[in-house]
């Protein structure tokens, strides 16, 4: 959430570069504890970079508008303009409010909207409800996805009405190779997707050294979005996510982008902790053969609470660490232990999510002699 309503930022370039500078003070303040280091730094542009957006459904005088809520406040704020979406997310706002309120199946008990849209030109709406979906629902979602040219999907409790497909489609080009991603309704994807180009060429520019007859272990590896990039540098991968939508969408992926050197299982860190020291067994491994990959790299991108002491443990024992990371605080706690074991050798700091205090990471670990 911004720390003044979407609606009322200045989005002026000077406005960005003070809360970027910001960020990166207290970020380069922390990682003095460790030394002096070159931050590379990936700004975003400051409006027209989100590609996935939530709003309440606020209904007053019998007309239904886009809504946000104020940290603290109970009542939401009417929202005008979103100049920090995307383009088809900005352009498709009004047009989708004004069949809504044209609509009173569409818009009786709507509770909010879910945009998720692709660099490559798709838009996935979803509607989301507090009354069951009928028939009559649905005639009107199937008009709503011909007249706006869009996919889009009905909510309500225990119910999903899927009128084409629950998925988008991005198409992005790291490095001169083209890649091809399922980003599925309900599953995680990248907000701001130039910074995801620039985070993937930056991991990739950290792993091109490795080498080849080395294998990489992933955690967290989501729909695959750093996996299949980082694939090409290694012999085999082993990935590890517990989403099982986004195992499945990680599958896919791969498949779709023909790379066939990666093995994805449903495992969290803790668990595939326990399966490489041998403390566990795992019917999901069961196709796969622990010992017959030698790993060199560990890659991790958590949750905003970092690595877990077990977690931190097992990439101490790796050449080479790469840490995504989405909260700064989590990553220094991290580091504190990893710096016993491996040297810090690249920085970077990428803006992912302008006009808030939040800011991703990029650290590569080497081990000490």
């Amino acid at each position: 959430m911004t720390s003044k309503p979407a609606n009322e930022l200045t989005h002026s370039d000077e406005d960005y570069e003070v809360q970027l500078n910001n960020k990166l003070q207290l970020f380069t303040n922390s990682l003095k504890q460790f030394g002096d280091y070159d931050i590379e730094v990936h700004r975003s542009f400051p409006t027209a970079f989100r590609m996935r957006a939530e709003f309440r459904i606020w209904h007053e005088g019998g007309i239904a508008h886009y809504a946000m809520n104020k940290p603290g406040e109970k009542r939401p704020y009417i929202i005008t303009e979103f100049p920090i979406g995307g383009p088809l997310i900005q352009g498709n706002m009004a047009p989708l409010l004004a069949s809504i309120n044209a609509d009173p199946i569409l818009s009786k008990r709507l509770f909010s909207v879910e945009f998720l849209t692709s660099k490559s030109g798709e838009t996935l709406i979803t509607l989301i409800y507090h009354r069951p979906l009928d028939d009559l629902w649905l005639a009107s979602a199937v008009q709503l996805e011909q007249e706006l040219n869009v996919f889009v999907i009905g909510r309500s409790r225990k119910q999903k009405l899927v009128i084409s497909q629950d998925f988008i489609t991005e198409m992005i080009s790291i490095s001169g190779r083209d890649y091809k991603y399922q980003q599925i309704e309900s599953g995680f994807t990248q907000p701001n997707v130039d910074i995801n180009i620039k985070m993937l060429t930056w991991a990739s520019g950290c792993c091109t050294s490795s080498n080849s007859k080395h294998d990489l272990l992933e955690l967290y590896c989501g729909n695959g979005n750093f996996t299949a990039v980082l694939a090409q540098h290694f012999g085999k991968v082993l990935a590890t996510e517990v989403s099982k939508i986004s195992v499945n969408s990680a599958k896919a992926n791969f498949e779709s982008n023909k790379i066939n050197n990666v093995s994805v299982v449903r495992l969290s860190s803790e668990e595939i902790t326990q399966a490489l020291n041998g403390e566990r067994s795992f019917r999901r491994l069961k196709e796969i053969e622990l010992s017959q990959f030698d790993f060199s790299t560990i890659f991790v991108d958590p949750p905003r609470s970092g690595l877990d002491e077990g977690t931190v443990l097992l990439a101490s024992q790796f050449d080479q660490i790469l840490y995504i990371s989405c909260n700064p605080l989590s990553l220094m706690d991290n580091l504190a232990d990893l710096f016993k074991t491996h040297t810090i050798e690249k920085v970077a700091a990428f803006d992912q999510f302008p006009w808030t205090n939040h800011l991703e990471t990029g650290v590569l670990l080497k081990k000490r002699p």
